[in-house]
């Protein structure tokens, strides 16, 4: 039998290709020191082992008991001892209990979570990953290139929109232990509890940094105990001036909390406390400490530098201008993410990541449906949405379904947008009225705002409202021209022009419209300039509407724009009289118009006006901020 020899054969440059390009390295900085840590602390054992072996051998070759034997106690003086030994231990362990830290440690294959399930932020995540890689090469950032490690992140934004999910992902995905904390399970009744409750957690903090090679620390709500100093009215604004009585000038901060003051300062300190050296590295240096008083000072020991911590510090909160400055600057919180209700694409990608794990009907497979979803929910955090698939799924149980449908989406949307109905037994003209009303908001909002989606037209009780006109935008804006902001007050006067032209007067129905339409226009007056008038009364610091109603000249503009308002809806109304009586027969025989309902009845009526048959109408996809008329 022959043997095959391998055979080698040169490869030139050219016949190579282009050169591979250089891979990132397998090992990081994080992933290094968890490595030597693990090796030392297998070296520690052995030495233990072998000490402990070499005892147990050298007694049994000297015929002696491995164990010494124990004394004889008298059982009456041993119980007095115990139990004297007992009621020590309960206070000091009573104390030591009160000033134990409350975090809870997720090891990094506890986390159910990585940074590809947070979904719709993607700016915010591509930031997040920039942080990781620094806090993996940390140690090359500092000592090779020169630079400071990033210690701190600050997440701010509304609630739902996924920070402690992030903060999470991130240790996951850093491989490192996650140290999690409410900031308001520090606080404490006892004076100074609070304080030693944070000192417990930063030692916490840093010892699981060089137990395991690196650590992510993460406190949620920090604004619970990083108020802004300089009392209650400090915690409100960046700065509170007043006079007092007899003294001239300016105060600022004239009442002062010792105890929110106390727990920042010791949180201000703490952050500056990742490299303080621990346990062995602390009693050597006091070692060293020692010997040097008595050495020359041309011979005295260096004590060793402290070995850099890798730690991150993040936390979150829904209030970040109300934190301490202090908190806020580099070296303390290096970084400050917001983060935002996710976009139109944002949504998308939510409401399919959503629904890849709920059961639905074929017809949700569809894109131009999911697009509908995603646009419809404008404004929406994440957590939003996937209460809305939720409440869609209950929907289709309670309709013996297994599986949702794109109407059970619909209708959990509209009942988030506008609440329950409570149907009340009208009498027949007050029944009349409130329909005639809320058809005037309708015609007025199909005339004057073509580019808005009228959501629901309603006369069932949902909420304080006896009926109502829910309608938002159809694409999304992020701001509103004069015509837009004059429509908006006009859909609002539209329910109060109704009555008058066919009731010959008003009732209170209209009070929440008018206080609508003067917020809107006090907006065009005071803030926006488009009234005439540049001075923006925005910039006194009050709400506008109690400035504009301060100011005489921009009162009168006021009552301009609500007249003029007023005027243009009587025009319309009173030219389109059928549309609402069609709109309003529609609303007392079916109480509620959702969608293409409300608009197929206008369309039927404008075609009976003209003589024609009505054209099929396809009613876009909502994707503005709801308003209630």
């Amino acid at each position: 039998m022959s043997e095959t020899v391998p055979v080698t054969v040169p490869v030139t440059a050219s016949e190579a290709g282009p050169a591979p390009v250089p891979s990132r390295p397998a090992l990081h900085d994080v992933a290094l020191d968890r490595e030597r840590m693990r090796r030392r602390r297998l070296l520690r054992l052995t030495v233990a082992l072998a000490v402990v072996e070499l005892w147990v051998v050298l007694r049994s070759l000297a015929g002696a008991p491995v164990l010494p034997p124990m004394p004889h106690v008298d059982p009456l003086v041993m119980v007095p001892v115990l139990f004297f030994v007992v009621l020590i231990l309960m206070l000091v362990g009573t104390q030591v209990g009160a000033s134990r830290s409350p975090h809870v440690v997720y090891r990094p294959e506890q986390v159910d979570v990585t940074l590809d399930d947070v979904i719709g932020i993607d700016p915010i995540i591509e930031d997040v990953r920039r942080s990781i890689d620094l806090f993996w090469t940390h140690r090359r950032f500092a000592d090779q290139m020169g630079g400071t490690p990033r210690r701190g992140l600050l997440f701010e934004g509304l609630p739902g929109t996924g920070k402690t999910m992030t903060a999470k992902a991130m240790a996951a995905e850093a491989g490192v232990p996650f140290l999690f904390v409410s900031a308001t399970s520090f606080q404490s009744m006892y004076y100074g509890a609070t304080a030693r409750k944070i000192r417990s957690y930063f030692k916490a903090l840093r010892k699981a940094a060089r137990t395991e090679g690196g650590a992510i620390g993460f406190i949620e709500e920090i604004d619970a105990i990083a108020m802004r100093r300089g009392g209650l009215f400090g915690s409100v604004a960046t700065e509170q001036a007043g006079t007092l009585p007899g003294v001239g000038g300016t105060v600022r901060h004239a009442i002062i909390s010792e105890g929110t003051g106390g727990v920042v300062n010791e949180l201000l300190v703490q952050m500056q406390s990742f490299d303080e050296p621990m346990g062995g590295e602390r009693l050597m240096g006091r070692l060293l400490d020692a010997v040097n008083l008595l050495l020359p000072s041309d011979r005295r020991l260096r004590r060793r530098r402290p070995r850099r911590a890798p730690i991150l510090l993040i936390a979150a909160t829904n209030r970040a201008d109300s934190l301490d400055p202090a908190l806020l600057r580099p070296g303390r919180f290096d970084r400050r993410l917001t983060f935002p209700t996710p976009d139109a694409h944002g949504r998308r990608a939510l409401v399919d990541h959503f629904l890849a794990r709920r059961a639905h009907e074929p017809e949700l497979d569809d894109p131009t449906l999911r697009d509908r979803v995603a646009a419809a929910t404008n404004g929406w955090t994440p957590v939003m949405v996937e209460h809305l698939l939720d409440e869609a799924l209950v929907n289709a149980l309670r309709r013996g379904a297994e599986t949702m449908s794109f109407a059970d989406v619909e209708h959990a949307r509209i009942t988030e947008l506008v609440g329950i109905g409570h149907p009340v037994t009208y009498t027949p003209a007050e029944q009349q009225l409130i329909a005639t009303h809320e058809a005037g908001h309708a015609v007025t909002a199909w005339l004057v705002a073509p580019r808005r989606n009228l959501e629901v037209l309603t006369i069932v009780k949902r909420g304080a409202a006896l009926g109502m006109l829910a309608h938002d935008d159809c694409e999304e804006v992020y701001t509103q021209s004069h015509d837009d902001l004059s429509a908006l007050v006009q859909i609002a006067m539209g329910g109060w022009v109704a009555e008058e032209l066919f009731f010959g007067g008003t009732t209170t129905g209209p009070a929440s419209d008018l206080a609508a339409a003067t917020r809107t226009a006090a907006q065009m007056v005071g803030a926006a300039g488009m009234t005439g008038s540049l001075v923006s009364l925005a910039a006194t610091g009050k709400d506008v509407v109690e400035a504009v109603l301060a100011d005489s000249r921009a009162r009168d503009r006021l009552e301009q724009v609500l007249d003029e308002a007023r005027s243009t809806v009587r025009r319309l109304l009173a030219g389109n009289r059928d549309l609402v009586e069609a709109l309003r027969d529609a609303l007392l025989e079916r109480h509620e118009l959702i969608g293409d309902q409300i608009t197929d009845v206008l369309e039927a009526a404008r075609a009976a006006r003209e003589g024609e048959s009505p054209a099929p109408h396809a009613q876009p996809a909502a994707a503005g901020h709801l308003r209630i008329a």
